[in-house]
C-alpha cells in the first residue's frame, strides 16, 4: 500500500459567513438542481470505480509535472492515490467544520489553520449564526504545484465542488446561501508532509479560493 496515501481520519471544515473569500468562492454556475439525484449520482460514480491491484513488486507510478519533485523525494509517491486521499480529506474536512468540530480533526491542522478556524466558528456562535452544508460532490482536484524544502513536502491542490451551503440566524431565517442552490465552489488548499516521516498523514497548513 501506497505510504503516502492521506489518512486524514475525520478531518474538517467550512462555511462560514466570513470565510467564503478564504475556503471557496461561488463561480456564478449556481443552478438549481434534484440534489437526491445528483447525490445518487456521485455515489454511483464511486461504487464504480475499479479496485486497483497490488503489483507483487511496486513500480514508480508516473506522475504530473507539478507532482514531480513529490516523486523525487519519495519514490513510492502515488498521484492518483494521493488524490483520491485528498478528495476525501476535503469533503470531510468542510462537513465538519460546519458541524462547528474541531477536535477530532486538530492533529490535521497546522496551527495557523486551525487558528482561523477556531476564530471563524467562534464569530459565528457570538453572532448567533448557525450553518447547514449538504455536500453534492466533487468535480475536480488536481496537484496545481509542489516541492521539497528542508525535509518538508508541500502540495497544492485545487478542487472544484458542488455544495448546498446555507447560514441561518437566530430566528431561523436565511442570511446567506439558498437551500434550493447548488453552489460550484473553488478552493486552493495546501498541504504538507516531513519526508522522512512514518506518518503518513498530510498537514493542512493553508486555505483559500482558487482562481
Amino acid at each position: 500500500m501506497d505510504p503516502v496515501i492521506l489518512i486524514f481520519g475525520g478531518v474538517a471544515a467550512f462555511i462560514i459567513y466570513r470565510l467564503f473569500s478564504v475556503l471557496g468562492s461561488r463561480t456564478g454556475h449556481e443552478q438549481r438542481h434534484d440534489l437526491d439525484a445528483l447525490q445518487k449520482t456521485a455515489q454511483g460514480a464511486q461504487n464504480q470505480e475499479p479496485v486497483a491491484e497490488v503489483d507483487a513488486e511496486p513500480r514508480r507510478a508516473p506522475v504530473s509535472p507539478a507532482a514531480a519533485p513529490l516523486s523525487e523525494a519519495d519514490p513510492s509517491f502515488n498521484e492518483k492515490a494521493f488524490l483520491a486521499g485528498a478528495r476525501s480529506a476535503y469533503e470531510m474536512i468542510i462537513e465538519a467544520f460546519a458541524a462547528g468540530d474541531l477536535k477530532s480533526i486538530r492533529r490535521f491542522l497546522g496551527q495557523s489553520v486551525y487558528d482561523a478556524f477556531k476564530a471563524a466558528l467562534a464569530d459565528r456562535e457570538a453572532n448567533g449564526y448557525s450553518s447547514e452544508l449538504k455536500f453534492v460532490g466533487i468535480d475536480s482536484a488536481s496537484i496545481v504545484s509542489s516541492e521539497v524544502r528542508d525535509g518538508v513536502m508541500t502540495a497544492v491542490i485545487d478542487f472544484a465542488s458542488n455544495q448546498v451551503r446555507v447560514m441561518r440566524d437566530r430566528a431561523g431565517e436565511v442570511v446567506d446561501g439558498d437551500p434550493a442552490r447548488i453552489d460550484l465552489v473553488k478552493d486552493r488548499w495546501t498541504f504538507s508532509r516531513k519526508a522522512s516521516s512514518g506518518d503518513p498523514n498530510w498537514i493542512l497548513v493553508a486555505t483559500g479560493a482558487a482562481g
